[in-house]
């Protein structure tokens, strides 16, 4: 969430800044909204005053009926006031609940991915002497139409050397962020309530991106480890000294994947049901752009130990998600594809996470709001994709990547 004194003092400054993401601010919406707040909150001031200047005169003269009828009706006056100013700020929070986080100036502007730029390729793209195949023959080998006959499209049955792949490279990367780099890792719920959502950015305004539970509708099943383990402090105020907080969680994340109809239809991509070893940080303000250096360059380290190709890309305006200031992509090789796919989007949300889920920390002058950022550490499935195209042979099978030998 913004914070209103940027809306209520540059307001150009703001629109023009989200104005890069294609979101249009409306401005004149937003000086009414904080007028009929000025107004309802001078109405209520004015008529508590005048209420308790009456309750005071009442206690030294309780026999009169006058006064008692007239602090009656200004009680209810004053009731209805409050009413009317919550729901004049509840208009004021779906106002603000809309717009997206303000880019950081470092970002590219541009309206889509074509706009994004590439900041560094790294590691050898692997040659064959044989036609490279995708990951998906080698997984719906395993499957055979399996994952749709138990659930339906877009989910997958990994059985075998596949199954435990897929496990080793979960606990490989938790053990090198939990080992090496220094994350606490977290085990959490895989079923998130309304608030979580909120205070992430993924509700109110993407909920068709989630599974809910019609039950219980409050409730809904984790898209991704960032809403449970960012919204662990929620409603805290952190000591200074415990910042920067590192934490690592491996988890399987569930989306709709809206409006992706005919996209990636086979294989591990883009799946409803995934895991992921995913990597949350609460820091203090003045750090932040550190930490994220410093997280991008956790994420590359289990590539590189990998020996997979990849690249790092900074996402244009267009392309920069709801909630974050600035994000650096990392694209792994596929050689079925002759292209790089993502593989982890590291996001530096500054305060914008924080204000929507109250997260602060004692500072010398009050408490102040952290700055929270979070990527993958990686998506698991697409890593296990992405070893099974860069170390196929040519009989159709994988070798494992040195590494993950010890695991096996």
């Amino acid at each position: 969430m913004l914070d209103k004194k940027l809306l209520i003092q540059s307001p150009e400054l703001v629109k023009k800044n989200l104005s890069s993401r294609g979101y249009v601010l409306n401005i004149d919406q937003w000086n009414k909204l904080e007028e009929e707040r000025k107004i309802a909150q001078i109405n209520l001031e004015t008529n508590q005053e005048s209420l308790n200047k009456l309750s005071k005169e009442i206690s030294s003269s309780k026999d009169d009926d006058n006064l008692k009828h007239q602090a009656s009706s200004l009680s209810a006056l004053v009731k209805q006031d409050k009413e009317i100013l919550q729901t004049i700020q509840n208009n004021i929070d779906e106002f603000l609940l809309d717009i997206p986080n303000l880019l950081d100036e470092s970002v590219p502007i541009g309206e889509d991915e074509t706009s994004n730029h590439i900041i560094e390729e790294i590691g050898n793209i692997p040659e064959f002497s044989f036609e490279p195949k995708s990951h998906s023959v080698l997984v719906e080998k395993t499957d055979q139409g399996r994952g749709v006959k138990i659930a339906k499209s877009r989910f997958t049955v990994l059985s075998g050397e596949l199954a435990k792949l897929h496990r080793v490279i979960g606990q490989f990367m938790i053990d090198t962020h939990a080992n090496i780099h220094g994350y606490e890792e977290l085990y959490v719920p895989y079923i998130v309530n309304k608030s979580s959502l909120v205070g992430t950015g993924q509700l109110p305004k993407f909920e068709e991106d989630l599974f809910k539970l019609t039950e219980t509708p409050d409730l809904y099943l984790a898209p991704t480890a960032e809403v449970p383990v960012t919204n662990l402090h929620r409603d805290e105020k952190l000591k200074f000294e415990q910042l920067p907080l590192k934490y690592v969680c491996h988890s399987p994340c569930f989306r709709s994947e809206a409006g992706s109809y005919g996209k990636d239809t086979k294989g591990l991509i883009r799946q409803h049901q995934f895991d992921k070893v995913e990597l949350v940080k609460i820091c203090h303000p003045d750090k932040s752009e550190d930490e994220h250096k410093k997280l991008i360059e956790d994420a590359s380290k289990i590539l590189e130990l990998l020996e997979l190709p990849y690249r790092k890309v900074i996402l244009s305006s267009g392309d920069t998600g709801f909630s974050a200031a600035k994000t650096v992509d990392l694209e792994v090789w596929f050689p079925s594809q002759n292209t790089y796919r993502e593989i982890s989007s590291c996001s530096n949300f500054t305060d914008f996470q924080s204000r929507r889920a109250n997260l602060k920390y004692k500072a010398d002058k009050g408490n102040e709001f952290c700055h929270t950022l979070n990527g993958s550490g990686l998506a698991i499935g697409r890593t296990l994709a992405a070893i099974i195209e860069n170390y196929q042979t040519e009989d159709g099978n994988f070798i494992y990547p040195k590494v993950l030998k010890k695991y096996i």
